[in-house]
């Protein structure tokens, strides 16, 4: 997370200083339409590079997975920027509100200087020619986007018609950088930031252009064939394995894969739940019943369907210095470390962990399992089921490992439970950036 903080600020402060290196918030005369000139010139220019980079991360580009620390927290910084451009729109939109107060009389508008025709240079014609069509295309884009982006936001939307409706924000974004392009202040293209505005609209309209495509992620997507089906129904789970075709670079334990079965439901998120093995060349998921389409999946699922696998993305990846860890697994977020403990059985490490994983249901054919692939690779396993034993604390963890603060903690299930882990071990000692949670919600 303190990557894609960092990140966001950092964007937001660099953008703002180019502007006020190029404009400033008290012109001179100091009015009211002299301040809404340059306001809607500053929140318009925030608005629209908040959405270009908001678009550029939707695209799924490798490069920036590890400075972002995996494609899970690029995610979370694609929904802040796009809330960031949601909110700078709704501000820009409604200085609209003068031309109102101007016909009703409330306020006198100014009389604007005229540009001598004969000093314009081509691209600037051309510039003053188009912001009338610029205008109403950016009124009604910015209406389309704050629908979009709220119904985005629902998580009781459901998600193949959010991936449908998503895509027509690429769209949106076009036509709002056109608006931009041809309203933002001519003097800024001579400025750093008219460069780094034109820099971001352009690779934001690429991105825009491969989303629309159907590109994204296109060079890491690979066909499969399922060779197995396990299902658990007491934990309401299912395991797919799934024969590869060649292409696939292999993966690294903690990483997942976005998995399509259907073309109308498109591809979901999976965590990987097995090792990479390139003579067996299959992967699993072990998938909860949580939704509408997860919950269908033991219906729909059949043996040799064909299905397209992407990736592998993700940086919760089991990489640090200390001597220890401590595993937290809950629900579904066992899968992981899965994956990690069978990487473990064939290629044993050095350092002790504890695994505790934290379950509301129980299958003993799944647990039984689970605690085999424990004892192969040398993992101390803690099971918690929440009906009998109640909830797992930190107060427990610290018991059951005394020296927990030589750890570092790995931690994959529900937000807000390992959100509150983190703030009580940090609390008691912990260093943050030993604490590792994956944020698995790609929405």
């Amino acid at each position: 997370m303190k990557n894609i903080k960092i990140v966001f600020v950092v964007t937001l402060l660099l953008l703002t200083t180019l502007w006020i290196l190029a404009d400033t918030f008290t012109p001179t005369p100091f009015n009211y339409f002299s301040f809404r000139s340059v306001f809607l010139q500053y929140s318009g220019l925030i608005g629209i590079a908040a959405m270009s980079l908001s678009m550029l991360l939707a695209t799924r580009v490798k490069w920036l997975e590890r400075p972002l620390n995996g494609l899970d927290k690029m995610y979370r910084l694609h929904k802040w920027l796009g809330i960031t451009g949601l909110v700078l729109s709704v501000l820009h939109w409604c200085a609209q509100g003068t031309k109102w107060m101007v016909g009703w009389g409330w306020l006198d508008k100014p009389e604007k200087k005229g540009l001598n025709a004969d000093t314009l240079t081509t691209f600037q014609q051309w510039l003053l020619d188009q912001r009338s069509l610029a205008e109403s295309i950016g009124e009604w884009a910015f209406y389309l986007a704050v629908i979009l982006i709220i119904l985005a936001l629902l998580k009781s939307f459901p998600y193949h018609l959010f991936l449908k409706t998503h895509k027509w924000l690429a769209i949106v974004y076009l036509l709002l950088a056109y608006h931009s392009m041809v309203l933002a202040k001519y003097d800024y293209w001579s400025q750093p930031v008219g460069w780094l505005l034109m820099l971001l609209l352009g690779a934001g309209s690429i991105s825009a252009l491969v989303v629309l495509a159907g590109r994204i992620g296109h060079s890491r997507k690979v066909q499969g064939e399922i060779v197995s089906l396990t299902s658990y129904p007491g934990v309401r789970v299912i395991a797919s394995t799934i024969k590869l075709n060649s292409g696939w670079s292999g993966h690294r334990p903690g990483q997942f894969a976005f998995v399509s079965s259907k073309k109308s439901e498109g591809a979901h998120p999976y965590t990987i739940a097995s090792a990479w093995s390139e003579q067996e060349s299959t992967v699993t998921f072990v998938v909860k019943e949580l939704g509408d389409w997860t919950g269908q999946l033991s219906q729909w699922l059949k043996v040799g369907m064909p299905v397209s696998v992407e990736g592998p993305y993700g940086c919760f990846d089991f990489k640090d210095k200390n001597e220890r860890q401590i595993w937290i697994g809950a629900g579904i977020g066992v899968t992981p470390f899965i994956a990690k403990m069978q990487h473990l059985s064939n290629a044993r490490g050095n350092r002790e962990v504890d695994f505790f994983h934290v379950t509301a249901d129980f299958d003993q054919a799944a647990i039984d399992k689970l605690q085999e692939t424990a004892k192969k690779a040398n993992i101390r396993l803690h099971i918690t089921v929440t009906p009998k034993d109640g909830r797992l604390t930190p107060e427990q963890i610290r018991s059951i490992v005394p020296d927990w603060q030589s750890a570092s903690f790995w931690f994959c299930g529900p937000s807000e439970f390992g959100i509150a882990l983190q703030k009580n071990f940090v609390e008691h000692g912990l260093a943050p950036s030993d604490y590792h949670q994956e944020l698995f919600s790609m929405r």
